[in-house]
């Protein structure tokens, strides 16, 4: 990828998408082109496909997707599967059509069986039901890696795929309904440290284990495998290590300052109990995460404190 190159960040203002415009501007691709959702409705396809032949990308990143929690998937699943499906689609043949020399698409670690064995290898995939609590958007994932995987099989479109664990850092969103479980319980222990309270109550029994790579080791990743990974074939993306809920709660609280009793919802669902990664294809090609996972939990409490602090948390 050179300097000039156009560079289409899909998303850009999520998370990702916004880790990617950060790294792409610190090494000088000056060359970067974004669209807010009210310039340009990724779901729609004469509007993508006039948005390709007006602006002629070189490379996309498909960072946009609609996502959200266990509640936010249980609520909408028909528009998890829906918008996301539509969204791919359109940028993955469009990108065909109008020559893009390379796409990179992002999938998600939930799109491997409910039952996988762990640590879950990129072979698993397909290889038995999904977890039911997020299978609109899981299902949604997995058609576009396919279709990614298709469209270079017959029409040379190269496309990466990349399957990240979950995702944690600068730029994520604190919504009660549709933020993920890190960001959801720093929310609500910083809050509860802030308001005095003497209890906490979160879902699920807490023993589900889950994995997380801050999104600027995902975003140095991606600038890795481009050189490294020359197929369409999946590769799993994580750091190879997972927490459980109640540790990771206990974590956050421990480092937020929150001395108060910590109570468990088992009425509501835990989610699929284990997804770790089998990283060894990205660990064998030289690539290691820098993040740590305390260092980066403490970093995600100093942004969110900093974000009530300017008032743009309500």
């Amino acid at each position: 990828m050179e300097k000039k190159d156009k560079i289409f960040i899909a998303g850009h203002n999520g998370m990702l998408g916004s880790g990617l415009f950060r790294y792409l501007r610190k090494n000088d691709y000056s060359n970067l082109l974004t669209a807010d959702r009210k310039s340009l409705d990724l779901r729609n396809q004469n509007d993508v496909d006039h948005y390709f032949q007006i602006n002629k990308p070189n490379y996309v990143f498909l960072a946009a997707a609609k996502v959200g929690g266990i509640q936010a998937n249980i609520n909408s699943p028909a528009e998890f599967l829906y918008d996301n499906l539509a969204i791919q689609n359109n940028l993955i043949h469009f990108s065909y059509k109008h020559g893009v020399s390379k796409l990179i698409f992002y999938g998600s670690s939930c799109i491997y069986p409910k039952e996988c064995p762990q640590p879950m290898k990129e072979e698993y995939i397909l290889d038995g039901k999904l977890e039911p609590t997020n299978e609109g958007y899981a299902i949604a994932k997995l058609a576009g890696y396919k279709l990614g995987e298709f469209y270079n099989r017959q029409y040379g479109l190269e496309c990466l795929n990349l399957m990240p664990c979950n995702l944690y850092g600068t730029n994520d969103h604190y919504d009660p309904i549709n933020s993920h479980v890190l960001t959801a319980l720093t929310k609500k222990f910083v809050d509860a440290v802030d308001e005095g309270k003497k209890e906490v109550i979160l879902w699920g029994s807490g023993i589900a284990k889950r994995e997380f790579m801050h999104v600027d080791d995902l975003v140095e990743a991606t600038f890795f495998l481009m050189d490294k990974w020359k197929t369409s074939e999946i590769i799993n993306v994580g750091v190879g290590i997972d927490i459980t809920v109640k540790d990771l709660a206990e974590l956050i609280a421990l480092k937020v300052g929150y001395g108060g009793n910590i109570g468990w919802d088992t009425s509501k669902p835990d989610g699929m109990l284990k997804k770790c990664l089998d990283i060894s294809k990205l660990n064998n090609l030289g690539y290691k995460h820098k993040i740590s996972f305390e260092s980066g939990v403490e970093r995600t409490i100093i942004e969110y404190r900093d974000l009530k602090k300017k008032g743009h948390i309500l």
